[in-house]
């Protein structure tokens, strides 16, 4: 039979119920005490906030680049949700970018390439086009990924649902 969650140290409990482990951890460091913790667990916590916080970003880049790709290579399927997405993610990254600076950071060209490559594999896949359809490189640069205007169709009013 296993033990009741209120019986578990802290460091057990962190393995069977993340969330009342966070709650009791910030109790414990509201009321200072600091030597009560399960200092390795935390430590990866923190580490990991980070990492999420970058891999929203990149999630609404992978976005975006996708959507461009079938954009481009399935204009006849274009559709008003496809622009939506790109236009929300837009919005997201802008967020991200305000909310955490440091992110900027992965606005370059080897961020690009990581998130196109998975994009076109993403495309290849929802257009049942073969991969070798879309380039090997990101064929956008992150000025047309992260401008409202681009392409300069996205916006037309006159796309098919």
């Amino acid at each position: 039979m296993t033990a009741k969650l209120s019986t578990l140290s802290l460091a057990d409990l962190y393995d069977r119920d993340i969330v009342l482990w966070s709650e009791r951890t910030i109790e414990l460091l509201r009321q200072g005490k600091f030597d009560e913790l399960d200092m390795e667990n935390l430590i990866d916590e923190v580490g990991d906030l980070g990492k999420r916080e970058r891999d929203r970003l990149l999630s609404s880049i992978r976005l975006i680049l996708h959507h461009l790709l079938k954009w481009e290579y399935q204009p006849e399927k274009r559709s008003r949700s496809w622009a939506k997405t790109i236009q929300r993610e837009r919005v997201n990254i802008q967020d991200y970018l305000e909310e955490t600076p440091s992110l900027v950071q992965i606005i370059n060209a080897a961020g690009l390439e990581k998130a196109y490559k998975t994009a076109r594999r993403h495309a290849a896949i929802e257009t049942d086009l073969p991969l070798k359809t879309f380039p090997q490189n990101c064929p956008y640069q992150w000025a047309k990924v992260l401008d409202d205007s681009f392409p300069s169709d996205l916006n037309n009013q006159q796309i098919s649902f």
